[in-house]
């Protein structure tokens, strides 16, 4: 069941975007998280598209950018995303019927793709997804999570505790992107929680 709930935190006498009648209220979006199918890619393409041109574009110029998403635009890695939602463990944040964000585990202990929808940022999404991976790294008695991670997620993946191995210089296209090899060692006698 999906649900939004609205929620009276203080009243106000300050207009405030989320007010209704001076009551300034919190939404919370409910969303669940299951394993990515084979019809989930167009969507999963096009999130990854709108995130990485929408919400990188602080840390990249319109040349990386371009780079970085010119193959899924275009259609050239088709096969590349099939093989991902076929090959790898795939998870994917849902609100409703809209696919708000989703994360891959490549043989088993690497975030190979790790995205939220633009418009669903700091919701405790990517920390759910990262939960999931992370708990199905233990099930599957890894003991390391690496990644390759870009300027804009290395925020995020500072909080689970994730180190900096070396800055990276990505050449897509002839255009050269910096992105950072991170590694976390995991305990397959813990759980992972989310870090929100």
């Amino acid at each position: 069941m999906y649900v939004r709930e609205y929620r009276l935190v203080r009243q106000t006498d300050q207009p405030v975007s989320d007010t209704v009648t001076g009551m300034e209220i919190e939404m919370r979006c409910e969303f669940t998280i299951r394993r990515g199918e084979l019809n989930d890619l167009p969507e999963l393409k096009k999130l990854f598209v709108d995130t990485i041109t929408s919400i990188c574009k602080a840390d990249y110029d319109a040349d990386q950018i371009d780079a970085w998403i010119s193959d899924t635009k275009s259609g050239a890695n088709r096969q590349s995303w099939y093989d991902m939602i076929i090959n790898q463990f795939v998870l994917v944040a849902q609100y409703g019927i809209k696919i708000v964000g989703f994360a891959t585990l490549d043989d088993g202990n690497h975030i190979d793709l790790f995205y939220v929808h633009k418009d669903h940022q700091r919701q405790g999404i990517a920390s759910r997804l990262y939960v999931g991976l992370e708990n199905e790294a233990r099930r599957q008695h890894q003991t390391i999570l690496t990644a390759d991670i870009s300027k804009t997620a290395r925020r995020f993946f500072i909080t689970p505790k994730f180190n900096v191995l070396a800055e990276q210089v990505v050449n897509r296209k002839g255009v050269d992107l910096i992105n950072y090899k991170m590694i976390k060692s995991i305990d397959n006698n813990q759980t992972a929680s989310n870090q929100d």
